[in-house]
């Protein structure tokens, strides 16, 4: 061999003996220094959805499924994974978990293209920026600014922007995870319970008749819904009707009396 051949060669197999050194020592230090896992944990992380959503209150699947296997919370405590999935990462652990009512995400709000503007808006387009300028440009300081910041945060796709101007709940995709309701910087999302199926879609607390110049579709605080409740349901307070929804019996006297027709039942067009 030339000397050229060796002068070339020379850094080559010495660059190629110390990877091999280098590899050998690393896989050798990650086996010395390797975390055992608790295999219940690796488990229970697989009959959770994955998705690391938060909205259990950890961090994530892989913190969930740590405190779950320390008995520090409760299978139900995951929106997002199917009761059976619960029921499996229960019976793993040897307890009994009562399951979780399933709520979905639902908007106070029937504003949208039906309350007026007090501006015209020319900044960032998010809600969230949009009300630090006098709290939005909508007349009503309390509404839907319509610009989706809702939709953005749902990591299911279950929240889309409808024709007038206001978010439309899927509620065959939301999982309750909450991550809208910590996005509407105008509080206008909860979690209601399915089995109730009529809700007050408004948050104004303003007196009726500033409610209504600023809305076509506002709560003015009339008390006909009130009146018309058999149960005792739904009270008027602030200016503002709400349904309690452990008394509602879903006899729907409130939506028929409503003249505004803001209180809504789920599965019906925005009014």
């Amino acid at each position: 061999m030339s000397a050229i051949a060796i002068k070339v060669m020379t850094p080559v197999v010495t660059m190629a003996a110390l990877g091999l050194a280098f590899g050998c020592a690393l896989a050798l230090a990650l086996k010395i220094f390797a975390i055992k896992v608790d295999p219940t944990i690796l488990n229970i992380l697989s009959l959770l959805p994955g998705v690391n959503c938060g909205a259990c209150g950890s961090a994530g699947c892989a913190a969930f499924a740590e405190i779950l296997a320390k008995g520090e919370a409760m299978p139900s405590a995951c929106t997002v994974s199917d009761s059976e999935a619960r029921k499996k990462i229960a019976r793993l652990l040897g307890i009994e978990d009562a399951g979780k009512v399933k709520t979905s995400a639902v908007v106070l709000c029937n504003g949208g293209q039906r309350a007026l503007n007090k501006f015209e808006y020319q900044g960032i387009r998010t809600c969230k920026a949009a009300t630090l300028i006098f709290a939005g440009h909508k007349a009503c300081t309390f509404g839907c600014l319509g610009f989706g910041d809702c939709v953005e945060a749902c990591p299911f796709g279950a929240i889309s922007m409808g024709p007038d101007g206001l978010p439309v709940v899927d509620e065959g995709k939301c999982t309750s995870c909450g991550k809208c309701v910590k996005a509407c910087p105008k509080g206008l999302f909860v979690l209601l319970d399915t089995l109730c199926r009529y809700y007050v879609k408004c948050s104004s607390k303003d007196p009726g008749g500033i409610t209504a110049k600023a809305c076509k579709a506002g709560c003015i605080g009339c008390m006909k819904c009130e009146k018309a409740c058999p149960a005792g349901a739904i009270k008027v307070e602030s200016n503002l009707a709400r349904i309690d929804p452990a008394k509602c019996q879903n006899l729907g006297k409130c939506f028929e009396a409503c003249p505004t027709k803001v209180i809504t039942r789920r599965g019906l067009p925005n009014a």
